[in-house]
C-alpha cells in the first residue's frame, strides 16, 4: 500500500515577470510565494531547491533516527543541514548536488558505527533515492 502526499504550485503570468504560490496537502505551506525573485534574488518566500533540501534533511535524520533506534539506542539527538546545488546547465538548469551535514549525539555508540549507520541512511532514505545528483555527507559526533 503507498502512502501518496501531494503538493500544488500556481503560477500567474509568466517568465520573471511571474509569481506563483506553492501549498502542501497538510497545510503547513498555505499559498507561500515563489518565484524568479524568490529562486534567484532574495526576495521573501520559498522555491523548489530550498523545498527539496527541507524534505532531504528531513528523511534522511529520521531513516537513521530509525537505524539507531533499530541498533539498541534509545536516547540521543540529530541535525541536519542539506544544502542543494542549483547550477546553470546548457540553456537550462539541474540540480547538482545535496550536502548533508549532520550532527549527532547519541548515547552508548562509537562514532564509526555512528557514521556507518548515517552512510547507510545517506544512501537510503527515500528522497536520496529519488534525487538523481551528487549527495555528500559530513558528520560531527559528540556521543
Amino acid at each position: 500500500m503507498a502512502t501518496i502526499r501531494s503538493g500544488s504550485a500556481k503560477y500567474d503570468g509568466l517568465g520573471k515577470d511571474g509569481k506563483g504560490h506553492v501549498s502542501t496537502e497538510s497545510g503547513v505551506l498555505d499559498g507561500q510565494p515563489y518565484g524568479f525573485n524568490t529562486r534567484f534574488e532574495d526576495a521573501p518566500g520559498t522555491n523548489p531547491e530550498e523545498l527539496i533540501a527541507a524534505a532531504h534533511a528531513s528523511c534522511f535524520t529520521m531513516a537513521l533516527s530509525f537505524a539507531l533506534a533499530k541498533a539498541g539506542h534509545e536516547k540521543g539527538s540529530l541535525e541536519t543541514t542539506a544544502k542543494v546545488s542549483l547550477e546553470k546547465d546548457g540553456d537550462g538548469f539541474k540540480v547538482t548536488k545535496s550536502a548533508l551535514t549532520l550532527t549527532g549525539d547519541v548515547a552508548g555508540i562509537g562514532k564509526d558505527k555512528f557514521e556507518e549507520l548515517a552512510r547507510d541512511a545517506k544512501a537510503n532514505c527515500p528522497i536520496s533515492k529519488l534525487l538523481d545528483t551528487e549527495i555528500t555527507l559530513d558528520t560531527s559526533f559528540t556521543g
